[in-house]
Parts: C-alpha cells; sequence; structure tokens
C-alpha cells in the first residue's frame, strides 16, 4: 500500500484515527478523478481488490463509485481501519430513488472512532468524511450534510437540504455489485454510457472534462473552454487529471473522441 499511499500525496499515518482518515480522503479526492472513460474505451471493469488497486495505482487512473471506494477500502483495510461496503440508492429528480446496488459509500471505523460515512466516488459530495451516528447538521466544504434515519432504519444523506441518497446499513461484498456495475457499463439508459466525464477536485475548486468541454471552477467562478483537435484533448487529460492515454475513448453517441 505504500505505492498506493504515494499515489495520493500521502504518509503512512501512525494510527487509524479520525484526523488520518479526514486526511486520507481529502488527498484521494485532490489526486484520483472521478471518471468513466473505461467505458468508452472498451475497458471491462473488473471488481476484484487487485484489479481495483492496480487501476488507481500502477496505470494512475480513476474511475466512478465502484473503483474509487472499492479501492479506497482496500487502503483504508491496509491502514488498520474496519471498513464495510454499504449500498445506496441515488436520489434523482424531485427526490426519487434509483435502485439498490446502484452506489457503493463506505462505513469506516478506528479505535474509539467512528462511525464515519465515506465517500470518495460521488463527484461532488463531502471533502471529509461525515459522521453516521449524527442527527444534525455537518458542515464541509462542499455543503452542508445531515444523516437522517428512516422509518426502515435506511439512513438518508442530504446535502444543503437535498436528498443525495439512501444508504443501507446492512453490510455488503464487492461481488453484490456486479449486477449493477455491468448495468452501467452496458444499458442505454445508463447516465455512464450517455456520457463521458473525467472530474476532480481542486485546492480551489474543480475541474471536469465533459467529451471535449473542459469546465473549470474556482469559487463561483466557472470557465468553460471547447477543446480542438484530439492532441489537446489528449493534452488536457494528462495534464489536469495526470491520466494518460494512447487514444481518446469514443464518444457517447458511438463517434469518434
Amino acid at each position: 500500500m505504500d505505492g498506493y499511499l504515494k499515489r495520493i500525496g500521502a504518509t503512512r499515518p501512525a494510527q487509524p484515527d479520525a484526523e488520518s482518515l479526514r486526511e486520507l480522503q481529502l488527498l484521494h479526492l485532490l489526486s484520483v478523478p472521478f471518471e468513466n472513460l473505461s467505458i468508452h474505451l472498451g475497458e471491462p471493469v473488473v471488481l476484484d481488490d487487485q484489479a481495483l488497486v492496480e487501476k488507481v495505482v500502477d496505470r494512475r487512473r480513476g474511475g466512478f463509485c465502484y473503483e474509487l471506494n472499492g479501492a479506497f477500502a482496500v487502503l483504508l483495510r491496509s491502514l488498520g481501519y474496519q471498513v464495510a461496503l454499504l449500498s445506496a440508492q441515488v436520489a434523482g429528480d424531485g427526490g426519487s430513488l434509483g435502485p439498490p446496488l446502484a452506489h457503493v459509500a463506505l462505513r469506516v471505523n478506528g479505535p474509539g472512532s467512528g462511525p464515519w460515512l465515506v465517500d470518495v466516488g460521488f463527484g461532488r459530495f463531502s471533502h471529509h468524511p461525515l459522521r453516521l451516528d449524527v442527527r444534525t447538521d455537518q458542515p464541509d466544504p462542499g455543503g452542508t450534510f445531515r444523516v437522517v434515519e428512516t422509518a426502515e432504519g435506511d439512513l438518508d444523506v442530504l446535502k444543503d437540504g437535498v436528498l443525495e441518497y439512501r444508504l443501507e446499513q446492512r453490510p455488503r461484498v464487492l461481488a453484490d455489485f456486479e449486477p449493477t456495475c455491468w448495468w452501467h457499463q452496458t444499458s442505454p439508459a445508463s447516465h455512464f454510457t450517455q456520457s463521458l466525464v473525467c472530474s476532480l477536485l481542486t485546492e480551489r475548486g474543480r475541474v471536469t472534462l465533459n467529451d471535449r468541454l473542459l469546465v473549470e471552477t474556482v469559487g463561483d467562478d466557472r470557465r468553460e473552454r471547447h477543446l480542438d483537435g484530439d492532441a489537446a484533448t489528449l493534452a488536457a487529460y494528462r495534464d489536469h487529471f495526470g491520466v494518460e492515454l494512447t487514444r481518446l475513448p469514443a464518444a457517447p453517441g458511438g463517434s469518434d473522441g
């Protein structure tokens, strides 16, 4: 796991405490992009601990929720944290909930610390771990979050008063997510097959590449730039996200990237 720590610019913590978890989550968000490039490059997404870590560390890539939170769980366990995978239903427009197992997040405990909600695979979300056992507002650079228990015993996670997703509290294993991971990769109804995205938190805001549209935000300032040509797009992946590609992923709709 030393290579993983180096990948995110972290040093091995002296103990698996809350302060170290907070730092590890933020460094991960600043280093490993949320991206769905594999789907459009024709690369299979393999939900296996070794494959996920190799993709993040050796190939210096990112991924979507199953990959990012799956790999991060391996790192955290190696450092002494207790980690459980939790299934989530993502909220759509109007607060309607999607299917179970459509997202995975982490419940993390350390000695005398936790339970924490850790999620490095949901794009624009909390920068720091959230307490799962606290029912009041939790301010974070990413917004104001609140965890609310439902009548059925699940946990609703709200950001700025809007439902983000509903968490089951039952622990899962990676294999449980294989059917929905396959659906995300193959279904015409999947958001991931219909979009091409690479996004990374920055010290000042966020940088996102949607196909050939580069969006950089700093505070309330948003700048968009359309990239001309393959070379400029490949350079943007490399310079902004540290992703070295030999070819562009196919754009949604079947045309070349």
